[in-house]
């Protein structure tokens, strides 16, 4: 588990730097003010898309599918769910081309007329990455079944390159609708890169059939994942819109401070991936065995770096944004939403593991559940405590839907989840009073790094998810 996680680890977090690249050299090029805005708010539903997809939206629900027939009945399954899921995603991008005047007001009320015009231009050519985000997540499902994980984990490299190389190259000179044709040939990237490896395995894209039972099973397992996803991506619109109300350049900051949180991310989507599939395979005392080491190991990756973050949130942020962060927000909303990466890290493993045995419904209701409280506190904190009051509602949602998806499953008493919660809180307080308000730049990046090194080992040697007792 722990090796296959480490290469897709790898090929993902250069598509997570990439990733962020592309946000950095956004600022760098545009500033962070309407033009930045309106790009982003014109990329929200395709980079919505994308990451519910990367994360497993359609993995989840058709990976137990697919491993349920063998040989000729998967390439059968496949080229039953081809035209069906191409035939989707064309009719979500018409739909969302015709809208988009609307749907950007509705994304970014507080632009002004100028901006949401020009979101809306960016919307209807970002809209068309739809069909090749698609063909990649299906095309996944089968590399997955056989863990093949690495070539699939090459899906947000792809994607972003071909804009950062714009981006490099053009700087100041850089143009939001070429911006936006370079994300478009990214998305095409994706699933070209999986096409050898399937045709390896007997697949030929010649072969459609009618799509029946197939699509009836994936709608009956997908469906509670929708409603997930919905709520999930509702949830990163109303943090979007908040911020939009909270002045000019408040959309590109958060923006970027959730792209900062995605880097130590990737290594934790990189395990679920294959802790799904493994999980998939096994039952009863293994499976729960499986998830505790994957929990094991998500705290070992989490923890150390949520507390390096927020020691090191200001040295950071001057080092990557000399001109533009060091007076902005972003040093101290980025050490605000550390808390919700530690403190929510373990809310994947754990609606996985209900995936791996058919069931999508429970996870659902304790994410409902979870994002209602995040909804409601969205709605108060922002206006009391400023930008902070994001991280913190999305905080109390987490740990929520965490405790929920525990209690439900009768997990509370199998898991180390009170202590490991309370040293996390205990860690991320101690380097918030004492290394977050460190002034010198060199003083306070060494004593975060050494902090989060610390962690890491102690950790490691305590937990030690790699043992096969």
């Amino acid at each position: 588990m722990i090796g296959s996680a480490f290469w897709l680890t790898v090929v993902t977090l250069l598509g997570l730097c990439l990733g962020f690249a592309r946000e950095w050299l956004l600022v760098t090029s545009w500033g962070a003010g309407e033009q930045s805005d309106a790009f982003l708010i014109g990329l929200f539903l395709p980079e919505a898309l994308r990451i519910s997809l990367a994360g497993g939206l359609l993995s989840a629900a058709a990976l137990p599918l697919f491993l349920q027939r063998t040989g000729q009945r998967q390439l059968d399954w496949l080229a039953a769910m081809l035209p069906a899921l191409a035939g989707l995603a064309l009719l979500l991008s018409l739909l969302i081309y015709a809208t988009a005047p609307w749907l950007v007001k509705l994304l970014g009320p507080g632009l002004a007329a100028p901006a949401n015009a020009q979101a809306a231009n960016n919307l209807q050519v970002l809209v068309w990455c739809i069909p090749g985000l698609m063909l990649h997540a299906l095309f996944t499902v089968a590399l997955h079944a056989r863990e093949r994980f690495v070539l699939a984990g090459l899906g947000s490299l792809l994607f972003n390159l071909p804009p950062v190389i714009y981006l490099s190259l053009n700087g100041l000179n850089s143009e939001p609708l070429q911006l936006a044709r370079c994300c478009l040939l990214g998305s095409l990237l994706m699933p070209l890169i999986l096409l050898p490896a399937l045709w390896a395995q007997g697949w030929r894209p010649w072969h459609w059939r009618q799509p029946g039972a197939e699509l009836r099973e994936l709608g009956q397992r997908i469906g509670p994942l929708l409603l997930s996803n919905a709520a999930s991506q509702g949830l990163t619109l109303l943090e979007r819109l908040v911020a939009s109300l909270l002045g000019e350049g408040a959309v590109t900051w958060v923006n970027l401070a959730r792209k900062l949180i995605n880097l130590p991310l990737v290594a934790l989507m990189s395990l679920n991936q294959v802790l799904l599939s493994m999980m998939s395979r096994r039952q009863g005392s293994e499976r729960l065995q499986m998830l505790r080491r994957g929990i094991e190991s998500a705290s070992l990756l989490t923890l150390p770096a949520g507390v390096g973050l927020i020691a090191a949130a200001p040295s950071l942020v001057t080092l990557m944004l000399p001109e533009h962060g060091s007076q902005s927000p972003l040093p101290h909303l980025l050490a605000w939403f550390a808390v919700p990466l530690v403190m929510g890290s373990w809310n994947a493993l754990l609606a996985r593991y209900a995936y791996a045995d058919g069931d999508t419904r429970l996870p659902l209701r304790c994410e409902l559940l979870g994002s209602a409280v995040n909804a409601v506190l969205l709605a108060v904190l922002p206006f009391a405590f400023g930008l902070a009051g994001l991280p913190l509602a999305a905080s109390a949602g987490v740990i929520c839907t965490g405790v929920l998806l525990m209690h439900r499953q009768g997990l509370l008493m199998s898991l180390p989840w009170l202590r490991l919660w309370l040293l996390s809180g205990v860690l991320m307080a101690t380097a918030a009073l004492f290394l977050l308000p460190i002034k010198a730049f060199a003083l306070q990046l060494g004593l975060a790094t050494a902090l989060g090194a610390v962690v890491w080992l102690g950790m490691a040697l305590w937990l030690r998810p790699w043992r096969k007792d």
